[in-house]
């Protein structure tokens, strides 16, 4: 598969192959939403927690006697039955953790990175170096290229001063990530690839690497 390589000013400069290995895979979907999901569930904090019975203040004195008022008998003003008591099976302080192995977590990055040049909304830029720190600069770039959607992914080799400044503002449009970060839900949390020449180098022998070690082990 061949794709052109664009300048900042968005002009084609030269055409480059792509691995097959890696943007020619046949795409697992299955194994896409297991990422999808999995990397969901291990961005949640799980920090939610409520009071139950036990942890409420007060509720110490019985509030009627046991028989004779003509009411339904009531040990304490704090349980989960009365206003202001406890809460009976709330949320408590947990892990969303799902465990994915390496080889899945690679495969699903490599299904994603196909699923995106079979679509055809990955763009290589030959570079993205800022000669300021400004968000105009790093914006006019983004709006020369050919992008088919507005939420896009850039890999960068490095995430330099400039670019990590001039970048902060557009995150909404498009969100930076060095090429060693990425992973499968980056890819498929935004419509629209864009990978910076040098950094796609350094993207294929990473995921070939790794791919290679869990296939030795295994």
């Amino acid at each position: 598969m061949k794709v052109p390589v664009y300048s900042k000013q968005g002009k084609k400069k030269k055409e480059i192959e792509l691995n097959a290995e890696i943007f020619g895979v046949r795409v697992n979907e299955r194994l896409l939403q297991l990422a999808r999901t999995a990397f969901a569930a291990n961005l949640r904090r799980g920090t939610a927690a409520t009071k139950t019975r036990k942890d409420v203040r007060g509720g110490g004195k019985k509030p009627w006697r046991q028989k004779g008022t003509g009411r339904a008998r009531a040990g304490s003003s704090r349980s989960p039955i009365w206003r202001g008591g406890g809460t009976v099976f709330g949320p408590h302080p947990r892990s969303y953790n799902i465990q994915m192995p390496k080889s899945m977590r690679k495969q699903a990055l490599i299904a994603a990175l196909s699923l995106r040049a079979k679509e055809q909304n990955l763009v290589v830029l030959e570079g993205v170096n800022l000669e300021t720190h400004k968000t105009k600069e790093f914006a006019q770039i983004v709006k020369s290229l050919p992008m088919n959607k507005k939420r896009a992914l850039c890999i960068v080799k490095s995430l330099e001063g400039n670019l990590k400044k001039a970048g902060q503002n557009l995150e909404g449009l498009v969100q930076l990530k060095q090429a060693a970060d990425v992973n499968a839900y980056h890819v498929l949390q935004r419509g629209q690839l864009i990978i910076e020449e040098t950094a796609l180098e350094q993207l294929e022998n990473a995921v070939l690497a790794k791919k290679s070690l869990s296939e030795a082990k295994s």
